[in-house]
C-alpha cells in the first residue's frame, strides 16, 4: 500500500502533519476524519507535488458552476452524477476537461476538495477550504450554495469597481491624445509662421514649441525609454512585499479613491470571513485564508497579526482595533458578534453596508469625475489655443499701435 504524507488541521485550526500507509487518498481522508482532523494537503510519497497549472476559466462561468452543483445535490443526484452532467453541458471545453479529471479522481477514492486543489488557477483556497468543511459537515450542497452567493457578490463587487476606474482612463486617455495630435500637427505650423516674426516670442509659446520639437524628435525615444524603464522599475519593487505594503498603503490615502478602496477591502475581508465562518471553517484557518485573499497588503498584514493575536488568547475585535484601519463600527460589531455568537451574522450585515457604501461611492466619483475631466480638456486644449495665440495678438497689438 502507498505511503502518504499528510498536513491536517483540527476543529480549533491547530496544524498537524505526519504520515500514514492507507489504500487509497479516499481511505486516507476517512481515517484522518475519523480522527477529528480536516485533510488539508495530502501527497503520495514519490510522486510530485507540485499542482497543475491548468487554464483559466471566467469568473462567470465558475459561479454558474458552483450554483448548478449546489442545485444537483441537494436534489440528491451523486457527486459524480453531477460533475459528468456539467462537464456535458458547459460551452468552455478547457473547464469541461477539467471537471472530467476532477470526476475521474473522484471515482478514484479522493475527496472532492483533494481534487479540486489540483487546478489552483480555478479553485482558490478558499474555494477549496469551503468545499473540504462542507465535506466533513455533510453540507456541501448548503456550502456550494454560500460559495455560489460569495462569488457572486464579489463578481457584483468587480464590476462597480471597473465601472468607476474605466471612464476616468477613457477621457484621461482621449485628453492626451488630443493634446499630442495638436502639439505634433499644429504647433509646428504655427512655429513655421512664428519663425518669420521680428519679435520675442512669449514664454508659453517657446515652451509649447520645445515640448513639439521634443516629442517629434529623436529625444522623444529617451523619453519612451525613461518611462518604460520607470515602468519596469515600479512593477519590480511592487512584486516586493514592502513594496506592494507600501504601494498599499500610498492607494489607501488617494484623495476620493482612497475611501472608495478602503471600503471595498472591508466589505471583501468581512464577506470572505462570514462565509468561511458561516461553512464551518475554523476562524484560525479562515483569518489565514482571508489574508492570502485580501487583496490589499496593508490589510493583509493586519489580518495575519489578528489570526497571531487570536491564537494567542485575545478576541479578534482587540487586534482589529489596534490596527486603526478599520472603523470603530466595524470592530464593535464584530466584539458584540463574539460575544454573543453571532459573528457570522455581524460579519454578513457589515459586508452589507459596506457593499452599498461602495456603491454611493462609485456613483459619486462618476458624477464628480465628469466635470473635472471636462474642466481638465478645456484646461489643456485651451491652455494651448491660448500660447498659439498669445503672438499673434501680440503682433497685432504691436502694429496697431
Amino acid at each position: 500500500m502507498p505511503t502518504f504524507t499528510y498536513v491536517a488541521r483540527t476543529r480549533d485550526g491547530q496544524k498537524k502533519s505526519g504520515s500514514l500507509t492507507a489504500e487509497s487518498r479516499g481511505a486516507l481522508v476517512r481515517s484522518l476524519q475519523s480522527q477529528g482532523l480536516i485533510p488539508d494537503k495530502i501527497q503520495e510519497r514519490g510522486k510530485s507535488a507540485g499542482p497543475k497549472r491548468g487554464p483559466r476559466v471566467k469568473s462567470t462561468e465558475l459561479l454558474v458552476f458552483t450554483r448548478q452543483l449546489s442545485t444537483i445535490v441537494n436534489a440528491g443526484l451523486p457527486l459524480l452524477q453531477g460533475l459528468d452532467i456539467l462537464a456535458e453541458q458547459t460551452e468552455d471545453q478547457r473547464f469541461a476537461h477539467v471537471l472530467a479529471e476532477i470526476g475521474q479522481d473522484v471515482e478514484g477514492g479522493e475527496s472532492f476538495s483533494e481534487a479540486l486543489r489540483k487546478h489552483p488557477r480555478i479553485f482558490t483556497d478558499l474555494y477549496v477550504s469551503m468545499v473540504r468543511a462542507g465535506e466533513a459537515s455533510g453540507n456541501l450542497d448548503n456550502v456550494l450554495l454560500q460559495l455560489a452567493d460569495y462569488l457572486e457578490s464579489m463578481e457584483e463587487l468587480k464590476r462597480r469597481i471597473r465601472a468607476a476606474m474605466t471612464y476616468p482612463v477613457v477621457a484621461f486617455s482621449m485628453i492626451l491624445l488630443i493634446a499630442a495630435g495638436l502639439i505634433i500637427w499644429v504647433v509646428p505650423q504655427f512655429a513655421e509662421i512664428f519663425s518669420s516674426f521680428d519679435a520675442t516670442l512669449p514664454e508659453p509659446t517657446r515652451l509649447l514649441i520645445l515640448i513639439s520639437d521634443t516629442l517629434r524628435s529623436w529625444r522623444m525615444l529617451a523619453v519612451i525609454a525613461l518611462v518604460v524603464a520607470a515602468v519596469i522599475a515600479f512593477r519590480m519593487y511592487g512584486q516586493t512585499e514592502t513594496g506592494r505594503y507600501n504601494i498599499d498603503k500610498m492607494t489607501l490615502k488617494l484623495p476620493v479613491f482612497g475611501k472608495m478602496l478602503r471600503k471595498v477591502a472591508i466589505s471583501r475581508f468581512a464577506r470572505t470571513l462570514s462565509t468561511l465562518t458561516r461553512s464551518g471553517v475554523a476562524i484560525l484557518g479562515a483569518l489565514e485564508i482571508v489574508e492570502r485573499t485580501a487583496g490589499n497588503e496593508v490589510f493583509a498584514r493586519v489580518v495575519r497579526q489578528a489570526g497571531d493575536s487570536v491564537r494567542g488568547g485575545e478576541t479578534l475585535a482587540e487586534p482589529l482595533a489596534r490596527s486603526g484601519e478599520f472603523p470603530a463600527m466595524v470592530t464593535r460589531m464584530i466584539g458584540v458578534g463574539e460575544k454573543t455568537g453571532a459573528l457570522e451574522q455581524m460579519l454578513g450585515k457589515i459586508s452589507d453596508f459596506y457593499d452599498s457604501e461602495v456603491k454611493a461611492a462609485v456613483d459619486a466619483l462618476t458624477s464628480l469625475i465628469e466635470p473635472i475631466l471636462i474642466l481638465m480638456m478645456g484646461i489643456v486644449v485651451g491652455g494651448i489655443v491660448i500660447a498659439l495665440f498669445m503672438p499673434i495678438l501680440q503682433l497685432s497689438s504691436l502694429v496697431q499701435s
